[in-house]
């Protein structure tokens, strides 16, 4: 079995350091850790590609959709991912799972701890985020559905989760 890179270490020592608990997963990688968010928890997935100097921080949530919600819900993540800096949502069909994605490319073997917290944030944060706009969504009547403003929705405040590093914050 192969030791894990020095690159994946990093990222360990970084989430040690933050008081989150990870683990890494043996030959391989990659680091799995979980967060209670506002809405809904969050697993991670971090991946260390050592050969390009990269990291992939993965959030997944779990979530059902039905088949006359599904287009809704898949033109909403394309409507969220238009309004993102970084990273882009999906849906794991096969899987049934909301899923955030965000790579960074490192210059050095050795990752830099802001930037992983930053990636992390922004995973959980993000995910979280579109979490109450789905289930709104999976939550519309098939007869009803054809008649969801998804631009309207997303603009809507009321169901987002607080700012991160407010007084509220979980993570």
């Amino acid at each position: 079995m192969r030791p894990h890179s020095r690159q994946i270490l990093s990222v360990e020592e970084v989430f040690g350091i933050n008081g989150w608990h990870a683990e890494l997963v043996e030959g391989r990688d990659v680091l799995r850790a979980g967060f209670e968010a506002h809405h809904t928890r969050v697993d991670l997935v971090v991946q260390a590609f050592p050969e390009l100097n990269a990291l992939s921080v993965v959030g997944e949530s779990p979530m059902f959709i039905a088949e006359p919600q599904m287009p809704a819900l898949l033109e909403l993540l394309m409507r969220g991912n238009k309004q993102l800096t970084l990273g882009s949502f999906e849906y794991d069909l096969d899987r049934e799972m909301l899923v955030f994605r965000v790579t960074n490319l490192f210059e050095k073997d050795r990752f830099d701890g802001d930037i992983i917290a930053s990636m992390v944030h922004c995973a959980i944060a993000e995910l979280d985020r579109i979490v109450p706009y789905a289930a709104i969504v999976r939550g519309t009547p098939a007869d009803l559905i054809a008649d969801l403003d998804l631009e309207r929705l997303l603009e809507r405040e009321d169901v987002i989760p607080p700012v991160p590093g407010g007084e509220e914050e979980e993570y």
